[in-house]
């Protein structure tokens, strides 16, 4: 493929994550990562790095877009910067060893991790089942520690976090709009230090296709970054327009598809 081409399958990719990511409120990395997937394979990247790429190009495009959605949400005042403040060094120390614990996984291994994941979030979607409120809010302590696991576990897979965090949030009592909010202003720290770390843990890998950035590859970065926060908003529009839960249901479905892909 051209690099005039692989521009072009990029800015659709980042249209169509976009659009989903504002229809349906879930995080842009859920559709970005399997889909970069299945791009490098048609591209030739090797096998043992392809998952691996699409997590650190992933996280790298979420440092931008995640700007417009904290700006959104601190604008309506839903973001509790107190607990993203106890978090944030949590979630940078998870994020780190994330991305390095990916690093430490074969291709394979990491894509059938990322499958299991996105069977899980699809049936969570399917079945509509949301935690509820059992607990108060922890101390910093607390804090800290949950949004270490937040960050690890959100760097393997290439999301924001807001699929673990939100569930986190409302479990502990917060309102559904603060546990949003907040939770869009963590996926910053997560994807800015993942990114990093994939950098970082990918420097100089010998299989790395050419315009890679370590586990970033730079015309992926790009498209995505100019297209998805645009259609984000579309998305947003059209969610009030359409049956949302009957089009939530159909994309659970086909989350199922992807991750049985992965799995077989």
């Amino acid at each position: 493929m051209t690099l005039i081409s692989l521009i072009a399958l990029y800015l659709g990719l980042g249209a169509f994550a976009g659009t989903l990511a504002g229809l349906f409120g879930i995080g842009g990395g859920l559709v970005i990562v399997p889909v970069l997937i299945f791009s490098f394979g048609l591209q030739g990247v090797s096998g043992e790095i392809a998952a691996h790429l699409a997590v650190g190009t992933s996280l790298a495009t979420i440092v931008f877009t995640s700007i417009s959605s904290i700006r959104s949400h601190h604008l309506h005042e839903a973001v509790r910067w107190d607990i993203v403040k106890s978090m944030a060094v949590g979630i940078v120390l998870g994020a780190s060893l994330g991305a390095v614990t990916a690093s430490m996984l074969s291709g394979p291994s990491l894509e059938l991790i990322i499958g299991v994941f996105v069977i899980l979030v699809a049936f969570k979607m399917l079945l509509d089942v949301n935690p509820k409120p059992g607990r108060d809010v922890p101390g910093k302590l607390g804090l800290g520690v949950a949004g270490t696991g937040i960050g690890w576990a959100s760097a393997i897979f290439g999301i924001g976090g807001g699929t673990l965090t939100v569930p986190f949030l409302s479990w502990c009592n917060l309102r559904m709009q603060n546990a949003v909010g907040t939770s869009a202003a963590c996926g910053f720290p997560i994807a800015f230090a993942g990114a990093l770390a994939n950098i970082g843990t990918g420097w100089n890998h010998p299989d790395l296709p050419s315009l890679s950035l370590g586990f970033i590859y730079l015309p992926a970065f790009l498209g995505i970054v100019l297209t998805s926060v645009l259609f984000a908003r579309v998305g947003a529009n059209l969610a009030h327009k359409l049956d949302a839960r009957l089009l939530k249901k159909i994309f659970a479905v086909l989350l199922i598809i992807v991750g049985l892909r992965f799995l077989i």
